[in-house]
Order: C-alpha cells, then structure tokens, then sequence
C-alpha cells in the first residue's frame, strides 16, 4: 500500500503489531516478502543526470588540473599533483611533494605546456582551490598560455576524469604496495604513469594507449587487433571441427 510507503519494513511490523493486525517480528517479514516476491510502490525519482562530460575532439584541447593527498604507513601525508589530458587520458605532468605547495600547479601547467603546437591553448579544468586561483596561474591565464576553466563554476561538469585516474593510481597500485616514505612513493607512481601512458591500452581507445593517441601513432592498432581477432576466431573453429567425438 502507498500509505505505508515511508516506512521501513522494520517499522511496518511494529506497526502491524500496534494496530493488532500481525504479530510477527522483522525477520518474518522480510522472509514473507522474500518468498511472496512483494514490490512496495517506492519507485526513487532522480533528477536527470548527464552520462557523457566533457570530451576533446584532439589532443590539448581540454585539460584536467587536479590535486590528491596520499598517505604514508606512518599516517603522514604527501601531495600529488598531476595534469590530463581529457582526449588521450595521457598524463602531461606530475609531481610528489612532503607539503602542500600552492606553485605546483603554475609550474606543472609550464612544463606540460612546453612543445605545444603554435597558437595552441588548452583549457585547464579545475576547481577553485588555492592552488589553482593565485596570482601565479593568473599570470599564464594573462600572457595566454592557458584558459582556466573552474569545474562546477564555469561549467556544469567536474574534473572527475582525473579523479577517476586517482583511484586506478591507488586501489590498482599505490595501496598494493608499503608507502612507506615520499621516494617509495615517487618511485611507485613514477612506474604506473610510464605503464599507463605507454604500455596499458585503453577500452574506450580500441586498444591504443594514451601516448599513441596523444601522438596519433596508434591508428593501426585497432585494425590489426580487429584481423587478429578474426584470425584467432578462425583458427580456433577449424580447431574444434578438427576434434573426433
């Protein structure tokens, strides 16, 4: 019934048993529901929410800015900043530092923007922290080196495409491993960003991985995986066939 809709099942039997209608505990409850396959009428209504963000039609056009805090097994910190590149998901640059530097960010966008094509400006997506909005990362937004575009603020979406990287960073990396000091640590995801630019290819690139796709070196790559598919299907058919009962 929709007029008890509001209440858990745990508060129906309660209030089965004061309006002496059914004296049962929650188990039995749920167990009936269970068995009868009941449905309550509590269908959740959400507002709409966008399933595609921000996608680039080429490599630096977007940008994602962000910074993540990892800690040590001493429960110390350190603070790693990193820049994305939102058509390739290749990491542009990174830094580990001990404490909370608000510089890094100027000095990682200088160095992710050295050898860019000419009258090239990415739009760097971040949010509003201090690292991001100081007078350092407003001079290169003032001589034209960058656009800053502040997620959540300018636009409707966020820097999740960079989040999404910190936790494969960690849960498939960092957290296998002792963090024992900053080096370690540096050492770690020195090694990951290396697998994740050039060696692991990506689902959503047919098999390309990021520094193919940044660099336009990995147009093959689905053709050659897509005969070698074929070419495996095939053989494995003519396998089976070969097989006596």
């Amino acid at each position: 019934s929709e007029d008890y809709r509001h209440l858990s099942v745990g508060s129906i039997a309660r209030l089965a048993s004061r309006l002496g209608k059914v004296y049962a505990c929650t188990s039995t409850w749920y167990r009936a529901i269970q068995n009868g396959n009941w449905i309550r009428s509590r269908k959740r209504i959400y507002p709409p929410k966008p399933r595609i963000g921000l996608r680039a039609t080429k490599p630096n056009e977007y940008w994602y800015v962000d910074t993540t805090i990892v800690r040590l097994l001493d429960g110390s910190r350190v603070y790693l900043h990193a820049i994305l590149d939102n058509f390739s998901r290749r990491i542009l640059a990174w830094r580990l530092n001990d404490t909370f530097e608000t510089d890094t960010t100027a000095e990682l966008l200088k160095e992710a923007a050295k050898g860019l094509p000419e009258n090239t400006v990415p739009s760097a997506v971040m949010d509003s922290g201090v690292e991001n909005v100081n007078g350092t990362v407003n001079e290169l937004v003032s001589d034209g080196t960058i656009q800053r575009i502040l997620a959540q603020v300018d636009i409707v979406e966020s820097n999740s495409m960079i989040e999404a990287w910190w936790r494969q960073l960690k849960h498939q990396w960092l957290y296998l491993n002792e963090l024992d000091s900053a080096n370690s640590v540096r050492k770690l995801i020195a090694f990951y960003v290396e697998q994740h630019n050039s060696v692991v290819p990506h689902f959503a690139f047919q098999g390309q991985t990021p520094d193919e796709m940044y660099f336009g070196t990995g147009a093959k790559v689905p053709v050659d995986l897509k005969e070698k598919r074929a070419a495996a299907r095939a053989a494995r058919i003519a396998h089976n066939h070969a097989l006596s009962c």
